[in-house]
């Protein structure tokens, strides 16, 4: 089952449960992939990977949201926030232990032969690129560092 799928499915889930945070965040997740759609062509089908995309970038807008929020005292919205991003995250892959980061960095160092900060760029693309999805740029620019320093 597609993430579009899965989402569909749970929307009305959540309209029959009248639970408001998860309708609100799967609305603008279904919003969203329709959007996407309508970008690519009438008949576009989104990839999974590009599904992914969607909701990583939703999960991320609301995590921002509420640290914003959280600055300016307003827990009423950063409470909601949060749980917006709680629900769209379960669509998402479980994100790695840092020990499973760590030895898959220390893989991609391996591999490339870096040696020293100075080649953290080239390090960190092959990184981003390998642990798309499950793991956050800031996790894997801050291990890159420490074992690159």
């Amino acid at each position: 089952m597609s993430i579009a799928e899965k989402i569909a499915s749970d929307l009305i889930n959540a309209m029959k449960g009248k639970d408001k945070v998860a309708l609100e965040a799967i609305r603008a997740a279904k919003t969203a992939f329709l959007l996407a759609k309508s970008e690519k062509g009438t008949d576009a089908v989104l990839s999974t990977e590009d599904e992914l995309n969607i909701v990583r970038r939703l999960v991320k807008q609301r995590r921002e949201s509420a640290a914003i929020y959280r600055e300016q005292n307003r827990t009423d919205l950063y409470e909601k926030e949060t749980a917006e991003a709680d629900v769209l995250e379960k669509y998402l892959p479980a994100k790695l232990s840092d020990e499973e980061l760590t030895e898959i960095i220390k893989m991609v160092i391996s591999r490339l032969g870096a040696t020293s900060p100075a080649e953290m760029g080239k390090v960190m693309g092959a990184a981003v690129r390998e642990l798309a999805g499950r793991a956050d740029g800031k996790e894997i620019s801050a291990k890159v560092k420490q074992l690159l320093g």
